[in-house]
């Protein structure tokens, strides 16, 4: 039998309990939302935790905006570069492309015949890279020594490296008569060494040098200075005459449409010497059109750099002028035009004049660099500046 009394008391007891467990999950979802969530988080073992985005404060709203609008700028490069191929494989299928890049033996010229494998000039005779590194082993004594030119007896840091020097010089000079060169250029070249040797042995046998000394060493050499020059600008430049020559022969009248280009650094963007010659055989009209001068961080570059940079170029003129109907219009900063007009804006607020070049049209064949006599004074050539 069941004991009525106490039975009651069990029910009660239920039902009091359930009333109370219904009124709290009433007035308190909150917390069992937020019981639910924080259990998530507390299931990741403390391995998982380094990784997981929700375990630090949120990622602000603006910066997730930004970044899915950026991402169309990112998403931009793929789409350049598998398009960048395609343009390239078009255009060396029908043009002729000269690409003409400075190295240290003188130069590399290739040409890109259409459809055709590349072919590649011989470099400029040995004597042109022979004269050069006479020259440059006379301004490299220059910087050996330079740094310490205040008080060399003080600090002989360079003497070790001078004799070392000195010792590469010897050999050299000891090199000259199995060297094949004309009899005047290895006089030239043995009389230029002769001479550095003569500074080096005088600084090794004091234990110093001063400002004079390199002064009368820098100046007594300058005219060999100027004759290797002249020796290795005119090896270089008759070769590559004779390469364009021939290759201007061997494309007959599919010359009038071959594109060509070379690259400079800063130095040597002024009297750029390869560019100059491919102005020669190709014709004032075609600078910045199909004979384009590339502006690289250093003097070599290589080819296939120089290709993607260039097919970057022409295939942009095309979407020059698809959007803005203009065909060159692309190969200027796009900015330019708005950051110019933002310039003399500036400019304006602060009471100044804005120094800007002038206007030129997109189409502009002017000489990569400066043309205007006017705008500077002194010396153009090293021939015109003064001995003292």
């Amino acid at each position: 039998m069941i004991n009525m009394d106490r039975g009651n008391k069990f029910y009660r007891m239920i039902g009091f309990n359930l009333i109370i467990g219904l009124m709290i999950m009433m007035t308190t979802p909150a917390i069992a939302a937020e019981n639910t969530s924080t259990s998530n988080t507390s299931a990741i073992p403390d391995f998982m935790k380094i990784i997981v985005v929700n375990e630090g404060a949120p990622a602000a709203k603006p910066q997730i905006a930004f970044d899915d609008i950026y991402a169309l700028n990112e998403g931009m490069f793929p789409i350049y570069n598998q398009s960048l191929a395609i343009y390239k494989q078009h255009f060396l299928k029908r043009h002729n492309l000269i690409m003409a890049l400075f190295s240290a033996a003188g130069g590399h010229f290739i040409l890109y015949r259409a459809g055709q494998p590349p072919l590649e000039a011989e470099s400029p005779p040995a004597v042109y890279r022979l004269a050069k590194s006479v020259g440059h082993c006379a301004m490299a004594t220059y910087d050996l020594v330079a740094p310490y030119v205040a008080d060399s007896k003080a600090d002989l840091s360079w003497l070790g490296e001078m004799k070392a020097y000195r010792a590469r010089v010897q050999t050299a000079l000891d090199a000259l008569d199995a060297a094949d060169l004309k009899p005047e250029d290895r006089e030239l070249l043995r009389s230029t060494l002769l001479q550095i040797k003569t500074f080096m042995d005088k600084c090794v046998q004091n234990g110093s040098f001063t400002y004079d000394d390199l002064q009368s060493y820098a100046r007594g050499i300058k005219p060999n200075l100027a004759k290797l020059i002249t020796l290795a600008s005119s090896t270089q430049v008759s070769h590559w005459y004779q390469v364009l020559e021939k290759w201007k022969q061997m494309l007959g009248k599919d010359w009038d449409n071959t594109y060509a280009l070379s690259n400079s650094i800063y130095v040597a963007r002024q009297n750029n010497i390869l560019f100059s010659i491919l102005v020669q055989f190709m014709g004032e009209k075609t600078i910045n059109d199909r004979l384009i001068l590339l502006e690289t961080t250093d003097f070599t570059a290589t080819p296939d750099a120089m290709m993607d940079a260039f097919i970057r170029i022409i295939s942009d003129r095309a979407l020059g002028k698809v959007f803005y109907n203009d065909y060159r219009l692309m190969d200027y900063e796009l900015l330019g035009g708005g950051g110019r007009k933002a310039i003399e804006a500036e400019a304006a607020k602060r009471g100044l004049k804005a120094v800007l070049p002038p206007m030129v049209p997109f189409n502009s064949t002017e000489w990569p660099w400066k043309i205007n006599p006017a705008s500077g004074t002194g010396p153009a050539r090293m021939e015109d500046v003064p001995s003292t």
